[in-house]
């Protein structure tokens, strides 16, 4: 049992779990998935289509007869962590396909590690698919393994991510996921209701709402309504709340029509409790110079007075949100409006980078680079105040009765969520006491007995 450390990367998907078992003889592939939730998803889409065809699902490298790495690339720290783990799998396994966001610079790639066997682009899985059949010819039993597959997940079986869309249509000069991964591409809204139910016909508790730009969900498809369905988030977030799990939002950019997400979280409202009080936002900076210089669609003091605005309606609502602190040409005023701007918006759960060059992106070009020096005494100061925030926030809910989701449970205790905690990124819960009755992924009650800068610690309230 661990408490959350303040310099948690906030894009990391939690680490993928494989527990199914291969029969005798089956041919079986191991799966290292880097980077975000989109692409452990892309990930588990792999895994459910080679399942499909007879393949098993190896946990370790020793009992794969390939390995695929899925790698990032948003940043060049992601990027020598790709490397590494395919430099890990090539010298456990030997037999390496590779994936992912990184696998759009193939070159860049075969330069480092020239034995591996295949690469591939994002969300290539028809490619993938060829690496594998190529590398490990499939060897199905018709008796088992033809059947149809349920979904692999890499997550525990009580949550789950859920991909509305594929790309982004902004042009942030920091980013290159659109160059990766194309302009907004959005799913059906029907096609993401029936994943959505199946899921929670499996047992999940909670499902987690990603893209690049939640909020822009189904502009490229102009909202078309489908089966009974239209494709716009309000209508999606409506939808998914009806199917009795706990509804997470992220990666949701604050354009005016969010405000109508608002009454599908207030319990008060007769619409209301259908979707978790919570939105991650990444708001990435305050300045509106430095927003400008990003070619952020955002403007601070606008997403002040939302905030108030979502309060007002919802006081229990949960704000998450990233912000990169050391951009190219970031004054020491420019940065302190940041600070300023944290200490009037209150978010509840913060994370935060310090800015890296990334090959392609604009913001390599632009002038008066921040030294790295400058850049950790930034994030230093950022995170101190956004842990006394946070600590503070935190020491309000004590005595308070909150509803948590069980992740986990060892000898000491048992690991939980709070609807205001999104797996890994945010904090937990922690039960000490008369623990030995619960079960992963039940939702109970507990009181608030203890709050520390990030965590909360209580009791189980008697049903």
């Amino acid at each position: 049992m661990s408490t959350n450390p303040p310099d948690l990367r906030p894009d990391l998907a939690p680490r993928a779990r494989i527990s199914d078992p291969s029969r005798p003889g089956q041919p079986s592939i191991g799966m290292v998935s880097l980077g975000c939730p989109k692409a452990l998803v892309d990930s588990e889409r792999i895994l459910t289509r080679l399942r499909a065809e007879g393949y098993g699902v190896s946990p370790d490298y020793a009992g794969a007869d390939a390995v695929i790495v899925n790698t990032c690339g948003f940043l060049d720290s992601a990027k020598a962590e790709s490397l590494e783990a395919i430099g890990e799998a090539l010298a456990e396994n030997g037999r390496v396909i590779v994936t992912g966001c990184l696998g759009a610079e193939p070159d860049y790639i075969r330069e480092h590690h020239p034995r591996i066997l295949a690469v591939t682009g994002p969300h290539q899985y028809e490619q993938v698919l060829d690496a594998v059949h190529a590398a490990v010819p499939p060897s199905p039993d018709p008796f088992v393994d033809l059947l149809p597959a349920q979904q692999v997940s890499l997550t525990p079986r009580h949550y789950s991510y859920l991909k509305i869309s594929e790309g982004c249509n902004h042009k942030c000069k920091f980013c290159i996921i659109p160059d990766m991964r194309g302009r907004l591409q959005s799913r059906p809204a029907h096609a993401v209701l029936r994943e959505a139910e199946k899921l929670v016909a499996n047992g999940v508790k909670e499902l987690l709402v990603i893209s690049q730009d939640t909020s822009a969900y189904g502009v490229d498809i102009k909202h078309a309504e489908d089966r009974g369905h239209r494709a716009h988030i309000t209508d999606l977030a409506r939808d998914l709340g009806s199917l009795g799990a706990w509804v997470r939002l992220h990666y949701v950019y604050p354009y005016p029509h969010v405000r109508n997400l608002i009454p599908l979280m207030d319990v008060v409202s007769e619409s209301g409790g259908l979707v978790l009080p919570y939105l991650d936002i990444p708001f990435q900076h305050a300045h509106p110079d430095v927003l400008k210089r990003m070619a952020r669609p955002a403007a601070a003091a606008k997403t002040l007075d939302e905030i108030a605005a979502w309060r007002a309606q919802c006081p229990d609502i949960t704000l998450r949100s990233t912000f990169i602190v050391g951009y190219p040409g970031e004054t020491e005023a420019e940065f302190q409006t940041l600070l300023d701007w944290l200490d009037e918006a209150q978010l509840d759960r913060v994370g935060c980078f310090q800015y890296e060059n990334v090959a392609g992106a604009r913001s390599n070009d632009l002038p008066d680079h921040v030294a790295p020096e400058v850049k950790q005494d930034r994030w230093d100061r950022f995170m101190e105040k956004a842990q006394a925030i946070s600590e503070a926030k935190l020491a309000a809910k004590v005595g308070r009765r909150l509803e948590v989701i069980v992740d986990e449970i060892d000898e000491d205790a048992a690991t939980c969520r709070t609807r205001a905690d999104a797996p890994e990124i945010d904090g937990n819960l922690f039960i000490d006491e008369d623990s030995s009755e619960l079960s992963v992924g039940d939702i109970v009650t507990v009181e608030v007995e203890e709050a520390g800068e990030y965590d909360l610690w209580g009791r189980v309230v008697p049903a």
